[in-house]
């Protein structure tokens, strides 16, 4: 078998795969078929995702259905504004050992786990939420000193309600930045709500099965970080998060105009791993455009920062984000000149 015919055999069995745990998910999920991709593409990227949305829409729901379906530990955190970081994270505690001494030992917190679900994230005070830097970042937990490794694969799925800003404190950019996507929960159709009024009211229990564990899940991660991303298409991601640079050479008129900070660089690593996802699954293990075009919005949403132009006109970052997308030509017209100085 030549390596081309293995590339695309394992592009397949990837597909075949995915499948399995988003058909597992939909028996119990009705619809939102963009968020449940966005949080399986967060899951096999090796991120973290942040669902946004109003109560009662399933994002809760959606959170604990993926436990459900993967072979992974699972542990749900209510956040509230008097939850501490030690609540999460665990304590040193003094305990009585065989020989009658007391000695300090290390209770774990709920985030030693596989898929921690953050609710309501934005309740919590910034001490608390600062407190999952650390652990969202480098898969760690540092207490009195003493770092411990989490298990992998690990991944938080945080939920936050955009409309009682009541007593909750808004993530701080650098805790945003840690997410891979931010994905906007909407209202269910007609024929959705239609479904999901069937299921709940008539003594329906569907129970999804366990199809995936963590040690396929990592094999997967590792197969997307080998699919081919084409020195073009590259060019085209960074180009895109020039292009949310205010003042910046590659900033567009509607950039200047209305952000006032645009992506860090890891708004580019998101997209290109969920690029490479988008191609698996589509069968080829090269990156196109369009892979680039369905995945920038929910990488890119929560990176940037509207001005107070914006924010007086009522427009959101979508719209800005989508007319850069627009406007922005997918070949640069002076890479290859930068290439050859370089060279």
């Amino acid at each position: 078998m030549s390596i081309g015919e293995s590339m695309q055999k394992q592009a397949e069995e990837f597909r075949n795969r995915y499948n399995a745990v988003r058909e597992q998910i939909g028996r119990v999920i009705v619809g939102h078929d963009d968020i449940v991709h966005g949080v399986l593409t967060g899951m096999f990227i090796g991120g973290h995702c942040l669902l946004e949305g109003v109560p009662g829409l399933g994002k809760t729901m959606l959170v604990r259905t993926l436990a459900e379906t993967l072979d992974l530990k699972f542990n749900r955190v209510q956040f509230t504004p008097d939850l501490m970081p030690s609540d999460i994270l665990g304590t040193n505690m003094i305990n009585e050992n065989a020989e009658g001494r007391r000695v300090f030992e290390f209770q774990r917190g709920p985030i030693f786990t596989q898929i921690l679900l953050a609710d309501e994230i934005n309740r919590a005070t910034p001490k608390t939420q600062s407190a999952m830097l650390e652990t969202m970042q480098e898969g760690t937990v540092t207490v009195a000193g003493q770092r411990y490794e989490l298990e992998k694969p690990f991944f938080v799925l945080a939920t936050q309600n955009p409309i009682e800003q009541e007593g909750t404190y808004p993530l701080p950019e650098a805790q945003l930045d840690r997410f891979l996507f931010k994905l906007v929960v909407g209202y269910s159709g007609r024929e959705e709500l239609a479904t999901i009024v069937d299921r709940t009211t008539k003594g329906i229990n569907i129970r999804p099965e366990k199809v995936m564990d963590g040690t396929e899940i990592r094999t997967w991660q590792k197969l997307i970080r080998d699919v081919i991303l084409a020195q073009h298409v590259q060019d085209y991601i960074v180009r895109l998060i020039l292009a949310t640079h205010p003042n910046g050479p590659y900033a567009l008129p509607i950039t200047n105009q209305y952000l006032r900070w645009g992506s860090s660089p890891r708004g580019a690593q998101t997209i290109a791993l969920a690029s490479k996802v988008r191609a698996l699954l589509e069968g080829r293990y090269n990156v196109s455009f369009e892979d680039v075009r369905r995945s920038f919005l929910p990488a890119m949403r929560h990176r940037v920062i509207l001005n107070f132009e914006a924010q007086a006109e009522g427009l959101d970052t979508d719209h800005v984000l989508l007319e850069i997308l627009e406007k922005l030509p997918e070949k640069g017209e002076d890479a290859p000149v930068k290439a050859a100085l370089a060279r």
